[in-house]
């Protein structure tokens, strides 16, 4: 038996005895002919309150095995029988205290209508408290399966490492090796933190500093890899760097800016702008590149794996993100905004 459980039982346990506790010994309180001044009302209030934790708890037996199951007539009527019995069953035990407490004036009419409603009520709460309780139950059930699906598509965003990356990557300082051993030097080491991080440290939430580290190392290999075919403007920045976030959420737009920028002959007419701003645990990012038909006709813009980390977005950050992707004047724009 878990600890959640333990505590459930024990708060059901401290609610019906706090309720004859505070009846009977916190007031001097008088119901339907019972007083407390002779002492009657301990004993027909504890077998009336047996009655009303039975009537409490049917409806959660009754919603379980009946009402769950699409038989609400059912459910409704075996309820009224089971609250009309149980009404009769107490309303004789109460003139039977009567009898021994020789209390006159109450009428069985008048007992049996308190009752019922008393015990009505009894039952509306019970039903009110396990659809409570099953609508929560759902909601941890849902949640759970979120965090799975989540954990998922991270393992098959891990497993999703582009081959022609790797390649360029090592591609890029085997090239430099000789000519410049320094940067080849550099940019292996930046290469080698990309593999790591993204295979052994991108596990649920990281800090917010970790995944744009992450991402200014591969803007400086693409960089590198680049060279002068392209002009390329990015700018990172962010107020606190302990705040969590959802790992390779933004490196996918990023990849996508660099493998379909357009290829034209002069250099200058390649650009990609990257901004990323955090500010007031609010992080913003702004992704422009141009393209050309060529780069559609062989690239297309988008596709899986943008898909991919929109599925995430909604899994991760369901209310709590703004995305827009815009294709204007030879510009592929991404505009995205998470509140952290």
């Amino acid at each position: 038996m878990n600890a959640s459980r333990i505590r459930l039982y024990i708060g059901h346990i401290a609610f019906w005895s706090l309720n004859y506790w505070f009846v009977i010994f916190g007031s001097a309180f008088n119901w339907n002919g019972f007083s407390y001044s002779d002492g009657s009302l301990a004993y027909a209030y504890a077998y009336g309150l047996f009655f009303n934790a039975l009537l409490f708890y049917a409806q959660a037996f009754l919603f379980l095995s009946i009402y769950k199951h699409h038989k609400k007539i059912i459910f409704y009527l075996a309820s009224f029988a089971i609250i009309s019995l149980v009404t009769v069953i107490e309303t004789y035990l109460d003139f039977l205290v009567y009898d021994l407490y020789h209390i006159t004036g109450e009428v069985i009419s008048g007992s049996l209508t308190t009752n019922f409603i008393v015990h009505a009520l009894y039952s509306a709460a019970g039903f009110y408290y396990i659809i409570k309780f099953e609508y929560r139950k759902s909601e941890k059930v849902k949640q759970k399966l979120i965090e799975e699906t989540y954990k998922s598509e991270l393992k098959y965003l891990k497993a999703q490492l582009n081959p022609h990356f790797l390649f360029n990557g090592i591609n890029s300082v085997y090239h430099l090796i000789g000519k410049d051993d320094t940067l080849a030097k550099e940019t292996l080491l930046q290469f080698s933190g990309l593999l790591r991080y993204q295979l052994y440290e991108s596990n649920a939430h990281i800090p917010l500093e970790k995944e744009l580290d992450y991402i200014q190392k591969y803007i400086k290999i693409e960089e590198t890899r680049k060279g002068g075919d392209i002009n390329l403007i990015y700018d990172i920045q962010f107020e606190n760097a302990e705040l969590k976030i959802a790992p390779l959420l933004l490196i996918p737009f990023i990849e996508n800016a660099f493998k379909h920028c357009s290829n034209h002959i002069d250099s200058n007419a390649n650009s990609i702008e990257i901004q990323i701003k955090e500010q007031e645990k609010r992080l913003s990012m702004k992704v422009i590149n141009s393209y050309d038909d060529i780069s559609i006709t062989k690239n297309g813009v988008g596709g899986i794996g943008l898909q991919n980390v929109q599925k995430r977005l909604s899994l991760v950050y369901p209310d709590q993100h703004h995305l827009s992707i815009q294709k204007e004047n030879a510009q592929h724009m991404v505009n995205l905004s998470i509140r952290l």
